[in-house]
């Protein structure tokens, strides 16, 4: 009698976490990874800060060699090897040996495929110099701190302002060199709200980053040794440069699977069912190429992340192995970024997105500190919250601040998780101690403040929103007002809160009102005042702190769009 023989295309996070728990679910199959590249299970999360030297060596980077895959699993581990074609009528695989350039037939029962992504190249002058680069895997890590490493090597370029690109500035700027951003959307961290990472522009400049929005690259210059040594933007910029690395994001590697018939979903991977299944019940998909069950959406989409990466392939080896698994839960598309100080995290939709979908949302935005304010060393957070309106179900959160961000993103996307609402939120017993916390934690402010909305205690204003022909109350002190003034809100009224019942009379309680302070604690007190006195009022979210932001984006935005 045959084994059970299952193949598996790729290793990494999806591969090679399929590859361990089949062997640990049936330890008579014969399971096969076959990955292209020399190393077959390294921590590719942790590259950039290889470059930068916080990780000091190589080997650390190393997951998995694939001896110990082989000593401990009894995995047949093929590296430097590529399954180039698929025949499923027949159920066997083309691998071709690149080191002898030769290819041979590998049957199989079942097939897992973890192919990964590729990061985008654009297609410009000058983009295959040798000095141009991705990070993608270890030897792209290899090549960049090689040099990174040249005494020579003194500028860098990085093209794309996601988390990549926002890591390997971090790491570039650690190794001393002068480093420029390049990004085509308006904002950094194009992912998430534009108010919400302003602060990441600002701290990227104040470490001597040189910050280029709303532009793209037309081309790169090349010396006579056929390496770049400037870059020329789409607005005329030329940025003089020793190094390029692109950072624009990556494709998904579909190609194996559309060759071979299997269906491709919506987002642009491979389309699964929960157990990880394509279209053929024999053949699995996982990683950065899979569709994954998206709970925010209520769809299936492409999350090109190590988290749900290690989850789905854990189950899809599984499945394989023995015919059964848990199915595939729910993705939130939670991740994080440190820049410096400042950290950001997102989880499920964002208010730009459900805009854009025309998906009705609602959002509160709250500063506070990440531990209690008497307490040394208590440093300053924002968190958006978004919940659907009537039932306050929870879709998504995004948190900028110092320490503390990571704790409070878990907290909520674990609240997502089970379909959580903010009522929820607000009831949470979280632990308290000065060092760590509030008695109410920021995650409990946000979901009051929601709550509230939803009760009709209070009515929130959009930071964003134009305040023209509406009856402006900024109830800070006159000199908070002379030291930041509230964005395009030139006819405010200024009425301290702890004045304005005596001077109620000096508004007009038929014209719509919007209230403001500096982050929205004492507006809430100011339109419980003034609703109780029968005013129509709202209270600005998040006060002038995000208020500035959100009109400093929007502005930057339009102005940028018109130059255009």
């Amino acid at each position: 009698m045959s084994k059970h023989t299952i193949v598996i295309v790729g290793g990494v996070a999806g591969g090679a976490s399929a590859a361990t728990r089949a062997r640990r679910m049936n330890e008579d199959a014969e399971i096969i990874l076959i990955e292209k590249d020399e190393h077959v299970s390294f921590a590719n999360c942790g590259l950039p800060y290889y470059i930068g030297e916080e990780i000091k060596q190589r080997d650390d980077l190393l997951v998995a060699t694939p001896e110990f895959l082989r000593r401990r699993f009894r995995l047949d581990v093929r590296t430097r090897e590529e399954v180039v074609a698929i025949d499923r009528s027949s159920k066997s695989v083309s691998i071709r040996r690149h080191q002898s350039n030769d290819d041979y037939t590998q049957p199989y029962d079942k097939l897992i495929l973890a192919p990964g992504a590729t990061p985008f190249v654009p297609p410009i002058e000058g983009v295959n110099s040798r000095n141009v680069l991705t990070l993608r895997n270890l030897s792209d890590t290899d090549r960049i701190k090689a040099f990174v490493d040249r005494e020579n090597t003194q500028r860098a370029v990085v093209v794309g302002a996601g988390f990549i690109g926002l890591e390997m500035i971090e790491q570039l700027v650690r190794r001393d060199l002068e480093t420029t951003l390049v990004e085509l959307q308006p904002q950094v961290l194009p992912l998430m709200d534009p108010e919400m990472v302003q602060p990441l522009e600002g701290e990227l400049r104040r470490h001597g980053v040189a910050v280029h929005l709303g532009t793209s690259v037309a081309r790169i210059v090349t010396g006579e040794d056929s390496l770049a040594t400037a870059v020329e933007l789409s607005d005329g910029t030329s940025i003089e440069t020793d190094l390029v690395i692109l950072g624009i994001g990556v494709r998904p590697s579909t190609g194996l699977a559309e060759n071979s018939g299997l269906q491709i979903g919506a987002s642009g991977g491979i389309a699964t069912n929960d157990f990880m299944q394509t279209s053929d019940a024999d053949i699995y998909a996982v990683g950065d190429a899979a569709e994954y069950p998206y709970t925010p959406g209520e769809s299936r989409m492409r999350v090109a992340l190590a988290g749900p990466a290690n989850r789905a392939g854990r189950l899809a080896g599984q499945h394989a192995a023995t015919g059964s698994s848990p199915q595939m839960q729910g993705v939130l598309g939670t991740a994080i970024v440190r820049a410096f100080a400042l950290t950001a995290a997102v989880t499920g939709i964002t208010e730009h997105a459900a805009r854009r979908s025309g998906r009705e949302i609602r959002s509160v935005t709250i500063s506070s500190k990440h531990h209690a304010g008497y307490y040394p060393g208590a440093q300053p957070m924002t968190l958006k919250l978004l919940y659907q309106p009537g039932t306050g179900k929870v879709l998504g959160a995004q948190v900028i601040g110092g320490a503390g961000v990571d704790k409070r993103i878990d907290v909520i996307a674990t609240s997502m998780h089970f379909a959580g609402t903010v009522r929820d939120l607000a009831g949470l017993d979280l632990a308290y101690a000065p060092p760590f916390g509030s008695a109410k934690d920021p995650v409990h402010l946000a979901a009051f403040a929601a709550s509230n909305e939803l009760d009709d205690i209070e009515v929130f204003c959009p930071s964003d929103s134009q305040l023209d022909g509406l009856q402006v109350v900024d109830v800070r002190t006159a000199s908070e007002v002379a030291s930041m003034p509230l964005a395009g809100a030139r006819e405010a009224i200024n009425i301290p809160v702890d004045e304005l019942r005596d001077r109620i009379g000096e508004l007009d309680p038929r014209r719509d009102t919007v209230v403001s302070c500096a982050v929205g604690i004492r507006g809430h007190v100011a339109a419980r005042i003034l609703k109780q006195h029968g005013f129509r009022v709202r209270n600005l979210s998040g006060g002038v702190t995000v208020r500035n932001r959100a009109w400093g984006s929007s502005h930057s935005a339009q102005t940028e769009k018109a130059a255009d």
